[in-house]
């Protein structure tokens, strides 16, 4: 069935006030959401923060049951953390890399994660090796398994990347990675909420994302899957009394499931928001969200595409949501106040967040418009005769 695109805006506020083609960056909320997080906020500030926490406590648990629906995997391998990198970083730093341990990333990763990489390769002498794009851009299955030994500890890979449209074949590598017996963490904060995502499918070990990009949910959210098989074998960089229970003196031990990775202190009233965040997607379907998404960006990169000195930057076999370009002779931070000036929202991608892939490509800095499904065609052509005329 198609999406009930009026719906959709009637229950976005902010629909009426912007042109928000921002969605990767973080969506407009849905009033739901909104309705939800300021309710438990209220809660709070009638009975006290301990108390509205025991009194919500099974809107709470929702949050993991949702989380856990979404991705397709059990409560137990889901933990709520405060953003997407912390989420990511949890997983990371609990991988014991020793000299001579390889990491294989995309040459298209995301700057968070790779000086996290590089912060590892010299506290450790662990090795960081970006794959070979393929012809189409995105990470090369073939010159992957050309890669594989019995040094490589651990394949990381951002699904949806910061600068362009593509997206990576995780469900391909997860193959290889499985093949191998090696470890395997996705960072899908752009692409959970925009299209379907089943870990099973995928064959990682561990998968972190947000909430406030294509799942409309708050910010400051975010979660992290680790597979159940895998908990035993990664131990957390940091412990506190809700990762682990000290039991003597000297002894303590840590949680069995996957809240190892989160800590005791919470924002109850984002992650009560991120629950309702997961209900709302699902209530729309992530098929039917992950095509409609598509169809408008197709929409807006043929539309770009032929506009004198306006050039598209995205690469892939699959493309999604995110749709980057630059404009001859304007500056893209330029482009993009102009554009808010007509209450339009893009944001600037920079050589700085994915280094590898830009100044391979020879870029310093494009624009990056995204759209969801509560955007318009309309909106896409008013979107572009701006363009034009900036042009």
């Amino acid at each position: 069935m198609p999406l009930n695109v009026e719906k959709a805006r009637q229950e976005t506020p902010g629909c009426t006030n912007v042109l928000h083609f921002n969605n990767a960056g973080s969506s407009l909320p849905s009033q739901p959401v909104l309705d939800t997080t300021i309710a438990y906020l209220q809660l709070e500030a009638q009975i006290g923060g301990y108390e509205a926490a025991e009194r919500s406590h099974e809107q709470i648990e929702h949050t993991y049951d949702a989380a856990a629906q979404l991705v397709s995997c059990t409560r137990d391998e889901i933990a709520l953390i405060e953003n997407a990198t912390r989420a990511w970083d949890m997983a990371f730093y609990s991988i014991p890399f020793k000299r001579g341990d390889r990491i294989l990333t995309a040459m298209s990763e995301y700057v968070s994660n790779y000086i996290a990489y590089l912060q590892i390769a010299r506290k450790t002498g662990a090795v960081v090796e970006p794959i070979p794009d393929d012809q189409y851009g995105q990470v090369s299955i073939e010159a992957l398994r050309h890669m594989i030994d019995e040094r490589v500890k651990l394949i990381s890979i951002t699904h949806v990347p910061t600068s362009g449209g593509l997206v990576n074949p995780v469900a391909e590598i997860g193959k290889v990675a499985r093949e191998a017996g090696i470890l395997y963490l996705v960072d899908a904060c752009q692409s959970v909420g925009q299209m379907p995502i089943n870990v099973n499918e995928i064959g990682c070990d561990m998968l972190s994302t947000t909430g406030r990009k294509y799942l409309r949910g708050p910010r400051g959210t975010g979660f992290l899957y680790v597979r159940k098989e895998v908990i035993e074998r990664l131990e957390p960089p940091m412990l506190d009394l809700h990762a682990a229970t000290w039991v003597a003196r000297d002894r303590y031990e840590i949680r069995s499931d996957a809240r190892r990775f989160e800590n005791w202190e919470k924002n109850y009233a984002g992650i009560i928001g991120l629950g309702q965040a997961i209900d709302y997607a699902l209530e729309w379907d992530l098929h039917t969200i992950w095509r409609r998404i598509k169809d408008l960006a197709y929409q807006l990169r043929t539309r770009l595409s032929p506009l004198p000195g306006v050039i598209v930057h995205d690469r892939g076999i699959t493309q999604c949501g995110i749709v980057t370009f630059t404009v001859e002779g304007k500056d893209p931070e330029t482009i993009k106040q102009l554009l808010a000036e007509q209450k339009i929202h893009v944001t600037v991608a920079r050589v700085s967040s994915t280094r590898l892939d830009m100044e391979n490509r020879g870029l310093t800095s494009i624009v990056r418009a995204s759209v969801h499904y509560y955007n318009t065609e309309d909106e896409v052509e008013r979107f572009c005769t701006q363009i034009e005329r900036l042009a």
